[in-house]
């Protein structure tokens, strides 16, 4: 019987769409699972995005698949999501709105999700932050350069 090698060698995978990192990664792949930094609200150009929750949440859940794309992934890749925020009831107030832009963005599908309340975040007009985990089928799988 082969022995087959997975080269586990951790990868940073940072989307040009998104902010430059400085002392992070977006993503970071190792064989074909994808460590999914936390993603807040920041648009390319380093601000948080007006609108409360619901435009929080599409920015931060777009920020979160594109870097899933990047390493050549889908939404229904995700394996599990956690969502920290800063305001649970403004949350859950906004759930169907939040709902229908999940579905928009990723489909049907949801991963394993904890919710966290938190007292704030990175940037404090950031209303919430998103990370998580997704395992790519090795056929699309896509390694950033070394």
């Amino acid at each position: 019987m082969a022995i087959m090698s997975i080269d586990l060698t951790p990868l940073a995978v940072n989307p040009a769409a998104l902010p430059v990192p400085s002392g992070f990664s977006h993503g970071t792949l190792s064989g074909n699972t994808l460590y999914l930094g936390g993603q807040t609200a920041l648009d390319k150009e380093m601000r948080i995005v007006p609108g409360g929750i619901v435009e929080q949440f599409r920015q931060a859940f777009g920020n979160v698949l594109a870097t899933v794309r990047e390493a050549g992934g889908v939404p229904e890749d995700l394996v599990s999501i956690t969502i920290f925020l800063t305001d649970i009831p403004d949350y859950q107030a906004h759930g169907r709105e939040i709902g229908r832009v999940w579905r928009e963005l990723a489909g049907p599908v949801y991963p394993a999700m904890a919710g966290i309340g938190t007292t704030g975040l990175w940037q404090p007009e950031a209303l919430i932050e998103i990370m998580g985990v997704a395992v790519i089928p090795d056929e699309r799988l896509v390694r950033p350069a070394s």
